[in-house]
């Protein structure tokens, strides 16, 4: 495997490692509905710190991420701050914003994408697909980094051509495209939501179309029948809403073409069943030999017009449709802008480079379930979110979506947007945004860094939650899950067959008493409780040896709090 090698990349190689954890603050007066934190998510603050505030709760469970980062072009004035402090990378961060004539500029980029990309990858489900968006500039150096990140090349399922229709570039060669690069967290995942993404829609079709045909004898009577019904059902049958005819056999289009796209095809006579005269030949001619043809009209996948003068087409059957997620993708980017017009009628221009809410609706499409959790740590506008809310709406989905935007407009344009779409807009033109989809969310910020060596001293006495969250994460590897919390008991929560236990108290005082240590009657009663698990115990302090645990058979291990560098060994 190719290795990207970029000016900093030994220092920012682990540097996700080293950026501090940092509660969530909940502002529930900016959300929407009751404010969670396992619900929709904008969260406010720096991406990095913000994914990594994000672990204790989501690893392991994202299902989708679709991200927007800077192109690096030079002209964006974005800047390296990461606060990688190692003396000889200092010296080339100084030069921010970066520009067009920093000749260093695709090494700060690859630095500043690395560590985030480390925990996106940690944040992603084992089925877990991530589209990243980008153009020329850093196309092949994220192309590189994903292969090395994932640790595996085949873990690229391919790379989407947006044609934008938009030319940015005085050459004489007109850019009309970007790129949206597409990676798996298991090379095995894609096949699962491709063929899972359809299946309740194309059962649905397939059942009603064998009950229809069950229950109208006559053809004429029976796809009149059904036509009604199609038009009655047509929001629920979306992404399969084409498959509007019905036969003795089930579901069946007849939007594919049998003419000849090229040269001259082939050319014989088909009898039209009724008339018994030969069926209009397209003007090329058919695409596949007379013997074909036979076939496919001994099999009945041959559609027939009310008389001769229409072309034949195809049958295709729902119950044997694969759809594919399009190499090619055609729309214009202006439309983002006009969308945005049309949801902020009170401001002259909203953001300048917004995504179309048609393009990241098409990709989740594929990419996501009805109750898939969709992460975007770049989040801009709020399109994504956007997107994942018209999807809900077309399926009756509950897919849930993480955005984090760390510019001043977090508030004011990815906040307001959101909420402007779940409301509604009473001056927009066009429905959904004028009456509002419905929804909540909860707008947060981060806290102050979690600094478990401070605790003793008083410097950083966080929430019990914020600090129950980064222990468990620390101590398994795995999520926290909020509903099991018990803090009048000490209780953390359980992964793999151990539990963690947290004697806390945000008090310096009571961290000071022999109340906050461990003692052998609490871990006598753990044991009891629950003989047969691990159970871990984070305290300032302890009244009772490991040895004397161990010699009472005991699955009790102090773990010492105060230590930020502690882990945990795992088995």
């Amino acid at each position: 495997m190719t290795e990207l090698v970029f000016k900093g990349k030994e220092f920012v190689w682990n540097h996700h490692l080293a950026v501090p954890f940092r509660p969530l603050e909940v502002h529930a007066d900016k959300g929407i509905g009751p404010a969670r934190l396992d619900g929709n998510l904008i969260v406010q603050g720096d991406n990095l710190h913000a994914l990594k505030a994000l672990l204790p709760m989501y690893a392991g469970r994202v299902d989708c991420i679709f991200i927007d980062p800077p192109y690096n072009t030079g002209n964006e004035g974005w800047a390296y701050n990461d606060n990688v402090n190692a003396p000889m990378i200092r010296e080339w961060l100084d030069a921010n914003p970066i520009g067009i004539e920093d000749g260093l500029r695709h090494d700060k980029w690859c630095a500043m994408m690395w560590p985030r990309l480390r925990l996106l990858f940690d944040l992603l489900s084992e089925d877990g697909i991530i589209f990243i968006c980008i153009d020329d500039n850093e196309l092949y150096n994220l192309r590189l980094m994903l292969d090395e990140i994932s640790g595996d090349p085949s873990h690229w399922i391919g790379t989407i051509i947006w044609k934008n229709v938009t030319d940015n570039n005085p050459t004489r060669i007109a850019v009309e495209h970007e790129y949206i690069l597409c990676f798996s967290k298991n090379k095995n995942s894609v096949e699962k939501i491709w063929k899972s993404q359809f299946s309740d829609v194309k059962d649905l079709l397939v059942r009603v179309g064998q009950e229809f045909a069950r229950d109208f004898p006559d053809p004429h009577a029976m796809q009149s029948a059904y036509t009604q019904w199609f038009r009655e059902h047509k929001s629920e049958l979306w992404p399969l809403d084409r498959y509007k005819y019905i036969d003795k056999d089930g579901i069946y289009t007849g939007s594919q073409s049998v003419h000849n796209p090229g040269r001259e095809g082939y050319r014989y006579d088909v009898i039209h069943p009724e008339t018994g005269k030969p069926c209009k030949q397209p003007l090329m001619g058919y695409r596949f030999p007379e013997e074909t043809m036979r076939g496919l009209l001994e099999q009945d996948k041959i559609l027939f017009g009310d008389d001769h003068d229409k072309i034949i087409e195809l049958k295709v059957y729902a119950k044997d449709f694969l759809d594919k997620l399009p190499s090619v993708i055609e729309l214009d980017g202006r439309t983002a802008a006009y969308e945005l017009r049309d949801l902020f009628p009170d401001r002259k221009k909203a953001f300048d480079t917004p995504k179309p809410t048609q393009l990241v609706e098409k990709i989740l499409s594929y990419a996501t379930r009805r109750d898939s959790l969709v992460l975007d740590s770049f989040a801009g506008s709020g399109t994504t979110a956007h997107a994942v809310m018209n999807l809900n709406a077309k399926d009756e989905g509950q897919r849930r979506f993480i955005l984090v935007e760390g510019e001043s407009y977090a508030d004011e344009l990815t906040r307001e947007r959101v909420a402007r779409v779940q409301v509604g807009v009473p001056g927009a033109k066009n429905e959904p945004l004028k009456s509002g989809l419905g929804g909540d969310f909860t707008y947060c910020t981060l806290g102050q860094p979690v600094e478990l060596d401070h605790i003793l001293t008083g410097e950083d006495l966080p929430a019990f939650d914020a600090l129950a969250g980064v222990l468990f994460h620390m101590a398994t590897s795995q999520p926290l899950n909020p509903a099991k919390l018990d803090e009048s008991k000490a209780y953390v929560g359980e992964a793999n067959g151990t539990h963690v236990w947290l004697i806390y108290r945000p008090d310096l005082d009571w961290l000071k008493s022999p109340d906050a240590a461990l003692t052998l009657s609490f871990a006598r009663k753990l044991a009891e409780a629950q003989p047969d698990a691990r159970h871990l115990v984070f305290a300032p302090a302890r009244y009772v040896s490991q040895r004397m645990l161990d010699a009472e058979g005991l699955p009790v291990e102090f773990v010492p709090l105060p230590f930020a560098l502690y882990r945990v060994e795992r088995t």
